[in-house]
Formats: C-alpha cells, sequence, structure tokens
C-alpha cells in the first residue's frame, strides 16, 4: 500500500511540473520542489504510527530549508476523511485525496483537532455577502441557526466554529467566506542548535547549524542564503549528490583516513581549524 501510494504521489507531483525524488528509509519519502516550493512527504500506512521525535526530525529539516513537511496517508487508526486536514505533532496530515485537491488549488478549509472538526470563517467576507444578498443580521441567524447578535460577532474578524456550523453558512454563502489552510507556506519554526562537534563549529563560524537523522547527511548548516549539507564518513551516500541540488545547497564531506572523489571533502581536523566562514565556503565550492 506504502509503495503504491509513493507511486501515486510521484507521478501527480511530476505532473504538477515538480521535481521528485524518492527516497529508500528515511524521515522522509518523498523531496519534490517547484520554483521556491520544497514538498518533504513522509508516506504513512497509519498517521498513529509516527512518533514526537520522528516527526521533530522532520520538522527540523524542513524549517532549515524552508520547506513543507506532510504526512500523507489514509487512516490514523479510522480512515481520513477527504478535505479535512489533520496534525500529527504539528505535521499536516492528510489523506492523497486531499493533497490533490490542494495541488489543483482547491485548498481545504476543514479541520480535525483537539477542539473537534472544526472551520474558520473571514469576518468581512460574511458580511460583504450578507449585504449583498440583503439578509439581514436576523435573517441570517435564522438561516444558520445562531443568534442575530452571534452573527454580529462573526462579522468581526477570524472566528472558529464546529462544523455543523460552517455547514449552515456553506449552505448560505459557499467557500469563499472559510480561510482557506496553505498546505504549501512553510512554518517558521525555531530551532535549537546542534550539539555535535561539527554543528557547534558551524555555528562559531556563523552559521545556524544542526545535527541530523535519517536523511543522506548529517548536519545541515546555513547562513543568509548559503546553505552547506555535510556528511561525515569515507564516502557519500547514495541520495547526497541528488538530494543537495534539489536543496540548492553546497556540500562537503568530512573524512576519517579516506578522502572520497569528486566532493568537497576534508579530515575533521582541517574543518575544526577554519577560523572564517569565507574560508570554509571557499573549500567548499573548490569541486
Amino acid at each position: 500500500m506504502k509503495r503504491s501510494l509513493i507511486e501515486e504521489l510521484s507521478i501527480t507531483l511530476l505532473k504538477k511540473g515538480f521535481v521528485v525524488k524518492n527516497l529508500g528509509r528515511g524521515c522522509f519519502d518523498i523531496f519534490s520542489r517547484k520554483g521556491d516550493i520544497i514538498l518533504l512527504l513522509k508516506v504513512l500506512e497509519d498517521a498513529n504510527s509516527i512518533n514526537e521525535e520522528y516527526a521533530n526530525e522532520i520538522k527540523k529539516i524542513a524549517s532549515y530549508i524552508h520547506a513543507v513537511p506532510l504526512l500523507i496517508t489514509e487512516k490514523a487508526g479510522v480512515l481520513l476523511e477527504d478535505n479535512i486536514v489533520y496534525s500529527r505533532y504539528g505535521i499536516f496530515t492528510l489523506n492523497i485525496s486531499t493533497f490533490n485537491f490542494a495541488l489543483e488549488n482547491n485548498l481545504p478549509f476543514v479541520k480535525k483537532s483537539n477542539a473537534g472538526v472544526t472551520a474558520t470563517i473571514i469576518g468581512n467576507k460574511i458580511k460583504e455577502k450578507r449585504e449583498e444578498m440583503g439578509l439581514s443580521l436576523n435573517a441570517l441567524s435564522k438561516k444558520i441557526g445562531v443568534s442575530g447578535r452571534m452573527v454580529s460577532d462573526y462579522e468581526k474578524g477570524l472566528k472558529e466554529v464546529t462544523i455543523s456550523k460552517a455547514f449552515r453558512i456553506y449552505d448560505v454563502f459557499g467557500g469563499s467566506v472559510f480561510k482557506r489552510i496553505d498546505l504549501f507556506r512553510p512554518k517558521d519554526l525555531s530551532i535549537g542548535g546542534g550539539k555535535s562537534a561539527f554543528s557547534k563549529k558551524y555555528q562559531e563560524l556563523g552559521f545556524q547549524a544542526v545535527d541530523t537523522k535519517k536523511v543522506p547527511f548529517d548536519v545541515i548548516a546555513k547562513m543568509d542564503k548559503e546553505l552547506i549539507l555535510t556528511e561525515l564518513g569515507e564516502k557519500m551516500r547514495p541520495d547526497f549528490e541528488s538530494i543537495s541540488k534539489l536543496m540548492e545547497a553546497d556540500k562537503l564531506v568530512i573524512f576519517k583516513k579516506h578522502k572520497p572523489k569528486d566532493v568537497a571533502s576534508m579530515k575533521k581536523e582541517e574543518f575544526l581549524d577554519i577560523v572564517k566562514a569565507k574560508e570554509l565556503i571557499k573549500r567548499v565550492r573548490e569541486i
């Protein structure tokens, strides 16, 4: 099931003009890019199978490369409903139908959270539509089953409403009065720095840097528009080259004994002895 979902997603993204890279085991299964939109997709048979540590790793990497992480699955204990956005540890979670609709610019507006299934209405849009239709506050209140005072409250700003009220409002005004959930907008997250000697060295040089797991690189560092993926070992992992290209990142391998070919590389001692960021960037771009 998971493999077929990955294949279906990949084909859909390719048809929409995305560059797609499928990965093996790791914290995400599909890396895709179209212009400034970068998607990190993790495909799950059941959303309940992911733990918080795993989710945090996905969010950490996404934050550093200004990407959007999404969990794609058909169930979370029970089947997910179409056009409803769920969440697992702060990551949007949805089924493939909802994802496909969103790619067609049909962004969803219904979400499920601890507060239940809700939607957010846009107050000024409610007021505009009501006045266009010549409805009084009381007339509208009767149509959607709330008090006139509640309708007035709705019109004052963004307001989260239950799904039953949302359906009644939808029946009167359609979907234009609801705030859409932008699945493709990256979230700004506060991510702490890495603890390894390599991340700390990057930080000394003025970079933001963090250690990574379950991806084809071990450290990701950025400073302004400069992004460097660093791998620790004697040779590059299979997806390191292609991922760095898709991320538009420079790459560096830090090795112990055997210098890898055709990639910027240096021993640990050399790396730790660098004193200026410009020097490091120059070394990384030599090849």
